[in-house]
């Protein structure tokens, strides 16, 4: 069975790490090709993952891809930017007492902070604690070099953040980043509401480089189109 780590705020089940042969984990590797397919006429390196609303399966799809990207090899970091209800670290074990808003507040180094996995070749860096102000550290000037910076250290950055239409944190960092890919729910996101959310996205001058599609069926649990 797959691993599951619970917690009052978050579901992430691992399965490309748990189950690579699952009909689920080859999902995330077609996302993973039609992302390196995008990557073809501009460098695609820093990739944000939202949804429209919370439960919509975006923190799966952000730790799963990344296990699928660190699995080819890539040297691949995974970053839990949603200072508001933060999941990344109760799903791969992880201590959250340090994170990005030590990082961003100077409290420690990236490199204290940055948390090797056991999955070869995957790093984590969690939210640490939450602020009372995630927007305004989302939007620091220290954000954008530490985006930058990063993008030299590692092959792919994927962004873990909160859902568009629930936060601005979202557009903040999609702002900065190379790219989106949008979760929604299938028969729980309404069609007016993605809508909007690609809306929100275009605003904020962010490229939208797909949408994954969650709860297609039973058999088929992940499903990714272009945007």
């Amino acid at each position: 069975m797959p691993r599951t780590l619970k917690s009052k705020r978050a579901v992430i089940n691992l399965i490309a790490h748990n189950n690579s042969k699952s009909p689920i984990t080859e999902k995330y590797r077609l996302i993973r090709n039609n992302l390196q397919f995008s990557s073809i006429d501009k460098d695609i390196k820093s990739i944000v993952v939202t949804s429209p609303e919370p439960s919509d399966g975006k923190s799966t799809t952000s730790a799963n891809l990344a296990i699928v990207l660190a699995q080819q090899g890539k040297k691949v970091l995974l970053v839990d930017a949603d200072l508001r209800k933060p999941s990344v670290h109760y799903a791969f074990n992880l201590s959250n007492t340090e994170g990005l808003t030590s990082v961003l507040t100077k409290k420690i180094s990236l490199k204290q902070a940055i948390q090797i996995t056991s999955i070869p070749n995957l790093a984590i860096l969690t939210s640490g604690q939450i602020p009372p102000n995630p927007y305004q550290l989302l939007d620091s000037e220290a954000m954008q070099v530490l985006i930058k910076v990063l993008n030299t250290g590692f092959e792919y950055v994927i962004y873990d953040t909160p859902p568009i239409l629930a936060a601005t944190d979202s557009q903040i960092i999609a702002n900065k980043c190379d790219g989106v890919i949008l979760v929604v729910a299938s028969g729980k996101t309404r069609k007016e509401v993605a809508l909007k959310s690609k809306v929100v996205l275009e605003n904020a001058n962010a490229q939208l480089l797909g949408v994954v599609v969650n709860g297609v069926d039973s058999n088929n649990e992940t499903y990714y189109q272009y945007g």
